[in-house]
């Protein structure tokens, strides 16, 4: 029976399967760290194959010490796994939002499976590297000063100093922050659907190098915008050089061809436009016979060779034009400088759209919608309300730029309100901000948002904000490592001992607020989210690695999973595995005598009690799930075992020849 991963998917291996299905004939065999044979690709022989398209030799790139370290972080397997905490969860069962505790780089490898391109939007606010901040990030690929020192060549051979360096403008300090940035981009990527989208707050201080990393990671075809965001009314009265109030938004798009665009104004009043344009070319179109005159006298005639004109436009009739009783009476020829094709006048005419003006120019009466996109610029104070910046007040769906996008000010007070607490946290985002951003993806209206910076989860507090105002049905995820708060400071005086536990806390007061606000319809809307903490392994090291052990210690491990591993902690490793999101439903009931945990409905069967019944199996087997998951406790002999998949084969006849994959036994 195939052995289950549980660990992390092995995306080095996936990649070269993708390189395996191109060039077959670059697939050969190596022997892994343990000697056993495993795919691999023959480079030399694809690089023939290439030889005409490869770089060698000088070309453009941006690279820093450490960033093939990064790719690697970013690729390695690791025996990690999520374990569910429906405690400190709120509505468990049915939320249909997460909330991953630990890190981002372990959290997005154990996402990838279940998530891989379903993802619409992602938004970040990872630390700014000012200098001042300090990485909280454990990376393997954190180089010591002496690696990084011979890596840049600091020193001759003779080892004297070749340079100095400035603490803060040194590469050094740019290489670790790109390091942390490039593998969780990479991963990052892979959950965007093809028409998702990603934003990035940053700041000056590495504005370019991020940019510089997405073009690597996602393309530089793909960069959408960057979006200047005035975070703040006043600057610090400190800099000496110029008041900084802005920040970045650097957007990019999975692929630029399938992504909709960011709407920022909606139009669905009717309105008039002007069918010629002084740009345009000069030709002759036919306007249909029928279509409404108003002019000022309804039954009126112009001779062939008129000409129509004001002061940038002009148009000359090539055929008599006659209206009677305020009607087009036959089809007019007129040459001009048109907007639209010959075809697309006749639909306009056809439609009832195109009507003769009062000076005798036509013009089309619009009536579907119309979009705008977004602008780059992101205005603390809005064009019409500009009073309105708080949380709790509506945005105009129909045009974000009508009010402001809010500002560090607004972040903070909105912080102060929830918990009242001042300066609970430093440099929050506005949910304003979040809310328009999320608002200005227009194709869909339920898809996921995710967040690896979370913070204090302005995030989630924005998707279920905007959900209840445009009846949207958004879920989110949000990641955050679970970084302590300083005793000095305010979050501690209150009794937070973690960002995750703000995190946790906001989510839980704003979703409060908001359905409370939205009154009736708040009923269905979802302000619960699902606990998962990044944790080692559930399985004893033995599972991966058995020849380590000497066979006379075997007997005395009882079981190959951790002592301390619930029944929920198995079912949700599992479903990692098998790649299924982790947001669907879930319950469990008692079915003679053991517990037995269902999640997406019967899809999803799992019991990890001693010594099970038949009839249990039995009644599991024939509610037909995809997959059934036991521990090798719940069977006191290998016979009873192999009668468990029998009785399956039978209530499961479908999924006979390959029970083995359908029915697993950790």
């Amino acid at each position: 029976m195939e052995k289950m991963r549980m660990a992390s998917l092995d995306i080095a291996a996936e990649n070269v399967e993708k390189i395996a299905a191109l060039f077959p004939n670059c697939v050969t065999e190596a022997k892994d760290s343990k000697g056993n044979l495993k795919k691999a690709i023959d480079f030399d022989k694809l690089r023939q194959i290439l030889s005409n398209d490869i770089a060698e030799g000088e070309r453009y790139e941006f690279t820093w010490v450490g960033k093939n370290d990064a790719i690697r972080e970013a690729y390695k397997i690791e025996h990690k796994t999520l374990r569910p905490c429906p405690k400190e969860s709120k509505d468990w069962d049915t939320t249909q939002n997460l909330y991953i505790e630990g890190d981002n780089l372990d959290a997005l490898k154990l996402l990838r499976e279940s998530y891989l391109g379903k993802v619409k939007m992602i938004y970040i606010d990872p630390p700014y590297n000012t200098g001042k901040d300090s990485f909280v990030y454990p990376d393997n690929y954190t180089m010591d000063k002496e690696k990084y020192e011979d890596g840049i060549g600091l020193h001759d051979e003779n080892g004297n100093r070749l340079f100095t360096e400035n603490s803060i403008t040194n590469p050094r300090f740019h290489s670790d922050w790109c390091s942390m940035m490039y593998s969780r981009l990479l991963l990052a990527r892979d959950l965007l659907s093809e028409d998702g989208v990603i934003f990035m707050s940053i700041d000056d201080n590495e504005q370019e190098n991020l940019k510089k990393i997405c073009d690597e990671v996602f393309g530089a075809g793909n960069f959408v915008a960057q979006l200047v965001w005035e975070k703040k009314k006043k600057g610090s009265f400190l800099s000496s050089t110029v008041t900084n109030v802005k920040e970045y938004i650097i957007v990019y798009a999975k692929n630029i061809k399938k992504f909709s665009g960011l709407i920022g104004e909606v139009n669905n009043d009717a309105e008039t436009y002007p069918c010629v344009n002084a740009v345009n070319k000069r030709e002759i179109r036919t306007i249909p016979s029928g279509i409404e005159s108003k002019y000022k006298e309804k039954n009126f005639f112009l001779p062939k060779g008129y000409e129509i004109s004001d002061t940038t436009m002009s148009i000359v009739l090539h055929s008599d034009l006659r209206i009677k009783d305020g009607v087009l009476e036959e089809p007019l020829s007129v040459e001009g400088n048109w907007r639209y094709s010959q075809q697309a006048m006749e639909e306009y005419a056809r439609n009832k759209e195109l009507y003769i003006t009062r000076d005798l120019y036509l013009r089309r009466i619009v009536s579907e919608t119309r979009n705008k996109t977004l602008k780059d610029l992101l205005f603390r104070v809005g064009n019409n309300m500009p009073s309105e910046t708080s949380s709790s007040s509506r945005i105009n769906l129909n045009n974000l730029g009508s009010s402001g996008w809010g500002s560090n000010e607004d972040a903070d007070e909105e912080l102060r309100l929830l918990f009242g607490v001042q300066k609970l946290l430093d440099y929050p985002k506005p949910v304003r901000l979040l809310e328009k951003l999320i608002a200005s993806y227009r194709k869909s209206s339920s898809f996921i948002c995710m967040d690896f910076f979370s913070g204090s989860a302005t995030t989630a507090h924005a998707v279920m904000k905007l959900n209840a105002e445009d009846g949207g049905n958004r879920r989110f995820i949000m990641v955050q490592l679970p970084e302590p708060c300083a005793e000095d400071t305010e979050a501690a005086k209150a009794g937070y001992a973690n960002i995750c536990e703000i995190g946790k806390e906001r989510i839980r007061r704003a979703g409060a607020k908001i359905k409370k606000e939205a009154g009736q319809l708040g009923d269905k809307l979802d302000t619960g989210f699902r606990v998962l903490k990044v944790a080692d392994s559930n399985m004893e090291e033995v599972y991966y690695e058995p020849d380590k052990f000497e066979q006379a210690n075997l007997p005395g491990l009882v079981s190959n999973i951790k002592k301390d591993r619930s029944a929920l902690d198995l079912l949700f490793a599992c479903l990692l595995e098998w790649g299924i999101p982790l947001d669907k439903d879930y319950h469990s009931e008692e079915v003679d005598g053991f517990r037995v945990h269902f999640y997406e409905g019967s899809k999803y069967v799992a019991c990890f009690d001693a010594n099970v019944s038949t009839k249990l199996i039995e009644e599991i087997a024939r509610r037909t799930p995809e997959h059934i998951i036991f521990r090798d406790s719940c069977f006191p002999t290998d016979a009873a075992k192999i009668n468990m998949f029998e009785i399956c084969k039978r209530f499961m006849p479908e999924k006979a020849d390959r029970i083995h994959k359908s029915v697993r036994v950790l």
